[in-house]
This record gives structure tokens, C-alpha cells and sequence, in this order.
């Protein structure tokens, strides 16, 4: 087991987005007790997104990468890698077309084999919320075979995001804290 792996052993955590970055983004997970898991560290002034995970403020050692393979973020594919073990843990990949009415994204294994679907909770919410921009919170499910396995909710915050993270069933840790991290940084380019 990578050390990212044992670090994620927690079934709920909190993603908190910090207001006070003016170039990049920086996220902040942490436990239910508060107490802070992960540093996550968006590059600012690049192409292509590109976020590195530490387990410390200092960022000391980077635990996870998430990287876009293209430019354009419309239909766009992310690759996961665990820096623990320099192994692929996933494929994150926005369905384009899809995910202007409602967010759909398919999660994938190292080779691209389709292994989770993550989607925003309902159509009707999902355009009420591009209509009242940031005024309803978000709310995702990561479905395997059309079960929930993670619930991802928005908390209502005018002034900062959080989005909290309910690991429900079976499924790699890794790849739900890279989605969350994912969403928290897509969301806040869309929102400005």
C-alpha cells in the first residue's frame, strides 16, 4: 500500500478552497476532527492544469499529481498519478457535451477502462444552478454500476467553498480525493 493510501484512510473529509492565493489555487482537506490531511497546490500562469497533493504546509513531499493532458477543458482528460510509488492510480475525463447541462465526468483505471461514472446530482438542480450562478450548492454522486459510492456536497458559503466528501462504498480513496480536488478546481474557474 503507497503512502498516499495509508495517509487516506478517512470515509468523510472536507475540501476547503483558501480565498487569500492571488496566483494558482490551494486547497486544504481535511478530517472530520478539522484536523488537516492534505495540501493541495494548483499551478497559476499554466496551459494546462496541473495540481500537486502534499501531506504538509510546507510541501515537502508531493503524494499525488493531477495532470490535464490537453489545453482546452471542454471534453478534457486528467491523469492521476500516486508520486509515492510514480504509479497511475486513474483517468478522470469530462464528458463535454454532457456536462453543459449537467456535469458528468467518467472515471477510469490507469488503462482507460471505464470504472465509475461521477455526475452532478439532477438535471433540473444542475441548470438552476448555471441560471442562479453559485446561489445552490453543488452536489455529485460517484456512481459504480449506477450505485452511489461517494456523495460530493457543496456547502452554501457565499464567501469561500467547501465541498465535504462521504466515501459510501467500495472504491479507491486516491481517485475520490482526486475527483474532489478536480471539482473544487473546475469550480472555481467557472465561477471566477
Amino acid at each position: 500500500m503507497s503512502l498516499l493510501a495509508q495517509r487516506l484512510t478517512q470515509r468523510v473529509f472536507t475540501i476547503k478552497r483558501s480565498l487569500l492565493k492571488l496566483i494558482g489555487a490551494e486547497y486544504f482537506v481535511y478530517d472530520e476532527a478539522n484536523n488537516l490531511m492534505f495540501l493541495a497546490h494548483q499551478e497559476g500562469f499554466k496551459w494546462k492544469l496541473s495540481i500537486d497533493v502534499y501531506g504538509d504546509q510546507a510541501k515537502t513531499q508531493s503524494l499525488m499529481s493531477i495532470r490535464a493532458r490537453q489545453i482546452v477543458d471542454f471534453s478534457a482528460a486528467y491523469d492521476i498519478w500516486d508520486n509515492t510509488t510514480n504509479q497511475g492510480i486513474g483517468i478522470l475525463q469530462r464528458k463535454g457535451w454532457s456536462s453543459l447541462m449537467r456535469d458528468e465526468w467518467i472515471i477510469c483505471d490507469p488503462s482507460g477502462v471505464q470504472i465509475a461514472t461521477l455526475i452532478e446530482d439532477s438535471m433540473l438542480l444542475s441548470m438552476l444552478r448555471r441560471l442562479a450562478d453559485g446561489l445552490i450548492p453543488q452536489n455529485y454522486d460517484i456512481l459504480i454500476n449506477g450505485q452511489r459510492v461517494v456523495d460530493l456536497r457543496q456547502n452554501f458559503n457565499p464567501f469561500s467553498y467547501h465541498l465535504r466528501c462521504e466515501v459510501q462504498g467500495m472504491i479507491d480513496n486516491r481517485l475520490v480525493l482526486a475527483s474532489a480536488i478536480l471539482l473544487a478546481a473546475v469550480e472555481g474557474k467557472q465561477r471566477g
